[in-house]
Parts: C-alpha cells; sequence; structure tokens
C-alpha cells in the first residue's frame, strides 16, 4: 500500500481524488491510500466523508508517514518551501505547478537527486496530453530541432470562438469564463505568460540547456479584434497563440506570440480548450500530441499516472535541467514573413512609407475596415529589421502597430 497526501483541494486535488477513488472501484485494487489533504479552511469541508484526513497544519502532514506527495496549491509560495521540506524528507513529490518548475525547477530537481527521490511533474505543460515522459523516453535517440504548440486553452477557447462565431475578444472571454476554461483574472494567460512558462519547461527539457521565461519574446493575444481575424480569415489562416522554440547553430530563438496559421496545418485544427504540441527531431521528424491541456480530471489524469509510475519504477532515472543558460535570440533569425496591422491619422503616408521600406511588401488597400486601417504582408524580412524599419516610419510610436508572424 502507498500512502499520498494532497496540498490543496481544489480543482486539480478534488479531481485526483476523484480518479483515484473511481480507479479503484472499478479495478477492486487497494494499492494507493490517501492519508493527509491540506486546505486552507477546514470549515469548508465539513461534509466532506474525507473530513477525517483533512487538515490546515501543514506540521501535520509532514509528521505523516507517506509516501508521495502531491502539490495542488499552486503558484509560487508557499508551494516551494512545501516541495523542498518534503524532498529534504525523501518524499517522493508530484506537482502540476508550471509557475514554479519554470523558476524553481532545476533546484528541487537537483534535491530530488541528492535525497533519492522523483520530482515529477508532468501535469505541468500539457495538462492531460503526456508529453514529458514521451521527450524523456521515446525521443532520446533524436536532436530537438524545434517546438510548435499551442499551449493554453484559454486563449484557444478564445480565438476559436473569434474566428468561428465572430464573437468580439471581450465577449469570448466572458464566455470562457462562465465555462471554467479562464480564471477571474486572466491575465497571466491572455498576456502569453502562462504558454512561456510551458515552453521554457519544454525547452529545458529538449535542448539540455536552461531557459527563463522572462527572457522570451512574449506578446499576447489582448490586442486581437475581429478585423484581425476576419483578414486572417481573407488569407486562408487563423490566428492562434503559438509558443515557439526552434535551434539555430548559435542559439535558440524562444517567443510565444499570435501567429497566423494556414488551416492546413495541424495547429489550425487545435479549437476550443484543446492543446496540441509538434516536436521536431531530427531523426523522427514531426511528432504531434494533442489533448486537452487543462480541466480537472486531464490534470488529475496526468498526476496520476505520475504517482503511478512512482510506484512502478522507483529505479528510474529522475528528470534533471542543465545549469547551462541556454543563448536566447528574441528576434527570429531568418526571413520570414509578416503580417503587419497599423492604425493611423496618416495612411496614405504611411502606406508609401512601408513600400518604400520593405523590398516586397502587399498592401490590401481594398480591405479595410476603416480609412484609419492598414492592413499588409512583408514578404522575407528577419524580425528585428521588420521592427526597426516600422519605427523608423514617421509618428509611427503614436500609431497602434500589431505585428504576426504569417506561417503558410
Amino acid at each position: 500500500m502507498v500512502s499520498i497526501a494532497i496540498l490543496g483541494n481544489g480543482v486539480v486535488g478534488s479531481g485526483l481524488v476523484e480518479l483515484i477513488e473511481k480507479n479503484k472501484k472499478e479495478s477492486g485494487e487497494e494499492n494507493i491510500s490517501i492519508t493527509k489533504i491540506l486546505v486552507k479552511d477546514k470549515n469548508k469541508h465539513k461534509n466532506s466523508r474525507l473530513f477525517s484526513i483533512i487538515t490546515e497544519d501543514i506540521k501535520e502532514v509532514i509528521k505523516e508517514n507517506v509516501n508521495i506527495v502531491v502539490e495542488a496549491i499552486g503558484g509560487i509560495e508557499p508551494a516551494y518551501d512545501y516541495i523542498k521540506t518534503f524532498l529534504k524528507s525523501k518524499k517522493h513529490v508530484v506537482t502540476a505547478n508550471k509557475d514554479l518548475i519554470s523558476k524553481h525547477g532545476d533546484e528541487l530537481l537537483k534535491i530530488a537527486k541528492e535525497n533519492n527521490v522523483k520530482l515529477y511533474f508532468e501535469a505541468s505543460v500539457g495538462g492531460g496530453i503526456p508529453i514529458l515522459r514521451p521527450m524523456k523516453e521515446c525521443l532520446v535517440g533524436n536532436n530537438v530541432k524545434s517546438i510548435k504548440a499551442v499551449l493554453n486553452g484559454t486563449t484557444n477557447f478564445i480565438l476559436t470562438k473569434m474566428h468561428k462565431e465572430g464573437t468580439t475578444f471581450k465577449n469570448a472571454l466572458i464566455t470562457a469564463q462562465e465555462l471554467g476554461f479562464a480564471e477571474f483574472d486572466p491575465t497571466s494567460d491572455i498576456k502569453g505568460y502562462d504558454s512561456a512558462r510551458k515552453l521554457a519547461i519544454l525547452s529545458n527539457l529538449a535542448y539540455n540547456k536552461k531557459f527563463n521565461w522572462e527572457s522570451f519574446n512574449v506578446e499576447g493575444i489582448d490586442n486581437i479584434d475581429e478585423y484581425d481575424i476576419d483578414m486572417a480569415n481573407k488569407l486562408g489562416g487563423v490566428i492562434k497563440l503559438i509558443g515557439i522554440s526552434e535551434k539555430f547553430n548559435e542559439g535558440i530563438y524562444t517567443a510565444v506570440k499570435p501567429v497566423i496559421i494556414s488551416k492546413n496545418s495541424i495547429l489550425s485544427r487545435v479549437e476550443n480548450e484543446f492543446n496540441s504540441i509538434i516536436i521536431e527531431g531530427d531523426s523522427i521528424g514531426e511528432i504531434a500530441f494533442y489533448g486537452k491541456g487543462a480541466g480537472k480530471l486531464p490534470t488529475a489524469s496526468a498526476i496520476y499516472a505520475d504517482i503511478i509510475n512512482i510506484i512502478n519504477n522507483k529505479k528510474e532515472k529522475g528528470l534533471l535541467f542543465n545549469d547551462e543558460k541556454a543563448v536566447i535570440f528574441r528576434e527570429f533569425p531568418k526571413e520570414k514573413d509578416w503580417f503587419i496591422r497599423i492604425s493611423t491619422e496618416y495612411r496614405t503616408e504611411v502606406i508609401c512609407d512601408i513600400n518604400k521600406l520593405f523590398k516586397k511588401v502587399y498592401v490590401y488597400s481594398k480591405n479595410c475596415f476603416s480609412k484609419k486601417e492598414i492592413f499588409a504582408i512583408v514578404y522575407n524580412e528577419k524580425e528585428k529589421d521588420l521592427k526597426n524599419k516600422l519605427d523608423s516610419i514617421p509618428n509611427i510610436k503614436k500609431l497602434k502597430t500589431t505585428i504576426i508572424l504569417f506561417h503558410s
């Protein structure tokens, strides 16, 4: 019998309890026993049939002789201190905490190794999508060349609603919140920070380097409106918030940004709260992972799999992040195509400047929704050069400019 303690009884924690009990009934096996559940307010759980094992005191959990601790609190503190304490007490730890792993994963993995225990975090990146273990075990013979991924269910749900139903960003966000796909404060999701943290974890493992997501080029979807969506449709694509990392000889390009994806692409078909991760290896080529990136039972499923893996493979070599910092490119170092939208009072003058500045550009003069709007595709331009040239246009910094990577 393996005993576990669960820190937190919110969406993820309660989902894990539900899944453990469901599997007990279906298999008839009693190999996992929940002995403690840590909560903020015990009184809120008076009607729970697990009330006898619920506590507000972390010291009670520490004293409990458990084999595995599941951290389902979220955030950095107090989760960081709790996990360190349990690892140093030679307890295996499982977490879905992307904020914590992206910031302190290297340190915590070292502590786990020093104490001959495991720290698993499969659910921290793709929710219910198994991705970290396949990367570690199934792609071991590959050098990863690139990662392209839809990593956030909230933003993908919003963009799907905008494309499919023509709704506004604001109304799509409200719907997402009503359905539980978006937090009350959705800043981390819509600004791209959530995706960037997940991309950092993936990149740490893929390239065996240390990545800090705060060094990435991160843009969210809060500036995307129905006009951008309509133009993407006219161009035969859809807008997705994509996490990208691509390896070059001198370094690795890492970014989270809105991208116009061709409707023929796998990622263009990823809708609503679903996520997808495409990894390109030098031997295997492109391989895609798809599934629900968040939610009560999908996340619990990944945590449960980590628990079973600890039980069944106690001699398995644990993960480690490399201490060597990655050389990060914030701008894409090769020529690409870009969709630009400029809101300006000086439309004629700015169009003239654009035509002079770029060697190959197409301005959509007939498809504008307003006399103050300019839509254009700039071809074969490096990202840094694109931004510098746009900044050189008089008054450009006083105008609203949207730049989206055009991926055909």
